[in-house]
């Protein structure tokens, strides 16, 4: 008779270099954990509540052996219960009633600490859901493992709830290894469910909130959704420099990169503002407009903060008017003065260098090189416009693939948004849903909306012409050719027109960065922006110059520093190829993905004009 095979039982998947149980192999099962009763196991987290529960005091008869002279060892605490007849008597000779002698033998006895279980529900980060962990007061007291945020790391066995409630499984520990304690009165957390906004100044602490936590899984699984995608795909990582002497789009405020704090200020090689190379005359019809604005809050009254945002635009439109008059005076190239010079040889690098705004012009360079090249990492924009969807510090996805035009890199694009919406769709479940019950419930429908592969294309002038067609709506900005769309522009044709992703190609030549492809009309030039429901432009790409001569042209036309830009020339007179690539805003996916309102809840560490606490 064959002999039976005895089961084989499931593996728990072991953190490797900490030997503990990861929650979510336990808790991620389909029973909920169910068949793993009865195995021990080791688990580490953080209390996200407790409660306790007393036991009945049991008082066990001790028999006390005798020594060896025949008599037994007994404690102060016994003596003196034996001769509490005694004490009595002496108190009521004494005088002082029943109560009283009970208040003095009481305060003269030591007594024991009521034995209790403290019940905890812990988690690791790994997955929404906790492990209870029932904790004998024997092992820990509960005042010291129960309040919120406390760490702990116990052994024990799993075994089926020792109460009714939700969880189908707990942790019965034997062993206490480690107590991290909590100071509850300077705790950020100890409140319960703080709104995101006040979880701001304490991101070291926020991810240990469930909405945190969940948040961040998402990110990490877009984070391995792009590298899936590309590497797949046969692009190569290549990892571009933070820190660069090139002005890479011209058209935005740079972080400037000195160590002579104290020492005087460089001044700039060229104007940077939020949008040069705008004709002047556009400048001056959007400040009329937005002087008509002010006029009209100042009238109504009704919302002071859009007023003084709005005086604070007009400030800052007046000064880049200012400047781009003054610069249509000045020469095209303007030599560098001396003293700007000599401060520069002072400086830790030997020539202006900025934190890059964008990796596409290094991208290319390997690109040409390599053929299909992207990258993943911050860029960085001095903008002080406060702003729910943009940071000072944003994580950016960037691409360049050579021997490509624009419609190949917007299928590029296509392809890539509908190949992370299901990966995340399939891989992120668990956080799907609990981002859905807890943010917005039409997440799971948005990633669905992109996945499928609906999206309308159409003209920056096409869109400019739908939009004036608008009676049912007022919006805020004019719409004017030559003008970029704003949210609000762009809002309504995802959201109300088209019900879809939409992307928007042939964009002004003047909105978009000088290494753009200058179409055959020589107004518009070769680029395009993904833009989809709730959150706006998700991606930003083109067709990049190839021509020498457009290209030089076009440095020029914006007023840009030339010498900054011959190492990014020299790839036009050097073994050029048509190239094209595209910007990804990954925090704004993350947006999407997760029904957020602000980008400051979808960073790890926030960086945004006038914050940067960690």
């Amino acid at each position: 008779m064959a002999s039976e095979k005895a089961p084989v039982e499931t593996p728990l998947a072991l953190s490797k270099y900490s030997r503990r149980v990861f929650l979510k192999s336990v808790l991620g099962q389909s029973d909920g954990g169910v068949g793993f009763i009865g195995r021990r196991v080791v688990v580490g987290g953080w209390v996200k509540s407790s409660r306790e529960v007393r036991k009945e005091p049991i008082t066990p008869a001790v028999e006390v052996a005798p020594d060896a002279g025949g008599h037994k060892d007994v404690t102060c605490v016994e003596i003196l219960q034996s001769r509490l007849p005694f004490f009595r008597s002496i108190l009521k000779v004494l005088g002082g009633g029943e109560q009283r002698i009970r208040d003095k033998l009481d305060s003269i006895l030591p007594k024991p600490p009521q034995p209790s279980i403290a019940i905890l529900q812990i988690s690791d980060g790994s997955c929404v859901p906790s492990l209870q962990v029932v904790v004998d007061s024997a092992l820990a007291p509960p005042t010291r493992i129960m309040p919120t945020g406390t760490c702990i790391l116990a052994e024990g066995i799993l075994q089926l709830p020792s109460m009714q409630g939700k969880q189908t499984i707990e942790l019965k520990a034997d062993k206490i290894l480690h107590i991290g304690t909590v100071d509850q009165d300077r705790y950020p957390l100890s409140k319960k469910r703080l709104p995101l906004e006040n979880l701001r100044d304490s991101a070291h602490f926020r991810p240990r909130t469930t909405t945190v936590a969940s948040v961040m899984r998402i990110r990490n699984a877009l984070t391995q959704a792009t590298h899936a995608f590309f590497q797949e795909n046969s692009f190569l990582y290549v990892q571009v420099p933070i820190i660069t002497t090139t002005d890479s789009e011209g058209i935005g405020e740079n972080f400037q990169v000195t160590t002579l704090s104290g020492k005087g200020k460089i001044k700039n090689q060229s104007i940077r503002d939020d949008a040069e190379g705008v004709k002047l005359e556009v400048f001056k019809a959007s400040l009329k407009e937005k002087t008509k604005q002010v006029e009209e809050l100042k009238r109504t009254d009704s919302n002071k903060e859009a007023l003084a945002s709005a005086i604070q635009d007009i400030k800052k439109t007046t000064e880049l008017i200012s400047q781009l008059e003054a610069k249509e005076k000045a020469q095209a190239e303007k030599p560098v003065r001396t003293d700007n010079k000599d401060k520069v040889s002072e400086d830790f690098f030997s020539c202006q260098t900025f934190l890059t705004v964008s990796g596409r012009l290094h991208l290319e360079s390997y690109a040409c090189a390599l053929g299909n090249v992207y990258s993943i990492g911050p860029r960085f924009r001095a903008n002080r416009l406060e702003s729910k969807k943009s940071l000072a510090e944003a994580w950016m996805v960037e691409l360049e693939m050579a021997f490509s035009q624009l419609e190949d890199v917007v299928d590029c694009a296509n392809d890539f948004l509908k190949y992370i919406c299901k990966w995340i769709l399939e891989n992120s479940t668990e956080d799907l849903k609990f981002v859905s019950k807890r943010i917005d419930n039409g997440v799971v429908d948005r990633l669905q909306l992109i996945a499928t592969g609906l999206v309308e294309n159409i003209s920056y002038t096409e869109a400019i012409e739908v939009l004036n067609k608008v009676t049912e709506k007022k919006f805020e900005a004019k719409l004017e050719w030559g003008v970029p769309l704003s949210e609000e522009h762009e809002s309504y044709l995802t959201d109300e027109i088209y019900k879809k992703p939409v992307i928007i190609y042939n964009h002004p030549k003047e909105i978009k960065p000088f290494y753009t492809r200058l179409n055959d009309d020589g107004k518009t030039v070769a680029a395009f922006d993904v833009v989809v429901p709730k959150v706006g432009t998700l991606i930003r790409g083109s067709q990049n110059e190839e021509r020498f001569n457009v290209l030089s042209t076009r440095i020029k036309e914006m007023g840009l520093a030339k010498e900054q830009y011959e190492w990014y020339l020299d790839l036009k007179r050097h073994g050029t190829a048509k190239c094209s690539g595209f910007t990804f805003l990954f925090d704004a996916l993350v947006l999407y993905v997760t029904g957020l309102n602000n980008v400051r809840d979808a960073v790890p560490f926030p960086r945004s004009f006038g914050k940067a606490n960690n």
